[in-house]
């Protein structure tokens, strides 16, 4: 596998492939989920490259920044026994050379409004900005990202639109846990017991996936926050949407492609998750 760190140097190596690429974007701390992405772009192009970049610009609490776990070592070799070709490690100065003060601007819709949008304010501006400079960088043909991060993926899309770009976006499903949780690398910060409780979070998607015929969503919501918070969680919201626009709908309708999302934190750390009604 090999390693570079400078985008000039990158650059001037993938000039020399031939071949299609297919790119997955990580902030490392990897696990089943990245690893799968991996094993898919490998099927799917002659190049399979990697960048580990926790990116501080879709951050909006330092904090969670400063938090996040790196474990570099045991990503290299998790990377290189999957058989990845190419990894990249770019630092911040590389990426934002003026600084993460002076970021782009993308006209994402309303997406940066609703649900993370909503709660992580200028969160999907440096998801944005990183993804374009990655991307720019790689010029890969096909890029790789699970539905764990299921509006992020549609922010990505938009993206790409935006700038008439060819890339095509590959979307997986989501790895999960023996108990359901989402695999995700927040989940390391979690004690076990947590660990085991976060299952909640699962439950009460496929609880409403299952009642869903029966009752309206609204008195879904009420029951599984209720749930939630019982079980320690901080719920920030548990909302139904349009699969297909992240448009939020009120109630059910079989006719449309449907999603239930959620956000909460437990032990102070912050889950996500989805899944599709149909």
């Amino acid at each position: 596998m090999f390693i570079f760190k400078k985008i000039a140097d990158l650059k001037q190596f993938l000039h020399t492939q031939n071949g299609s690429i297919g790119f997955v974007p990580t902030m490392g701390a990897l696990h089943k989920g990245h690893l799968s992405l991996i094993e898919k772009a490998k099927q799917e192009n002659s190049l399979t490259v990697c960048s580990i970049f926790v990116n501080p610009a879709q951050f909006n609490d330092k904090n969670d920044f400063e938090k996040y776990p790196m474990t570099l070592s045991s990503d290299i070799d998790l990377l290189s026994q999957v058989g990845t070709d190419l990894l990249f490690l770019p630092s911040i100065d590389a990426i934002y050379p003026n600084g993460i003060d002076q970021l782009d601007d993308y006209d994402i819709g309303f997406l940066d409004t609703v649900l993370d949008g909503k709660f992580r304010p200028g969160h999907f501006k440096g998801v944005c900005n990183v993804i374009d400079r990655l991307s720019d960088a790689v010029a890969p043909t096909a890029m790789y990202m699970g539905e764990k991060d299921f509006q992020q993926c549609l922010v990505v899309k938009r993206l790409l639109e935006l700038k008439n770009s060819s890339v095509k976006l590959i979307t997986c499903p989501t790895r999960r846990e023996t108990n359901g949780l989402a695999m995700s690398s927040r989940n390391e910060l979690l004690s076990k017991g947590a660990r085991e409780r976060a299952s909640a979070i699962y439950y009460c998607l496929k609880s409403i996936r299952d009642e869903m015929d029966k009752t309206p969503f609204s008195d879904l919501q009420d029951r599984y926050i209720r749930y939630l918070d019982s079980n320690s969680f901080e719920t920030e919201y548990l909302l139904l949407a349009d699969a297909e626009t992240l448009e939020l709908m009120t109630d059910f309708n079989s006719s449309k492609k449907m999603v239930v999302l959620t956000a909460s934190r437990l032990e102070g750390v912050r889950l996500i998750d989805n899944l599709r009604m149909n």
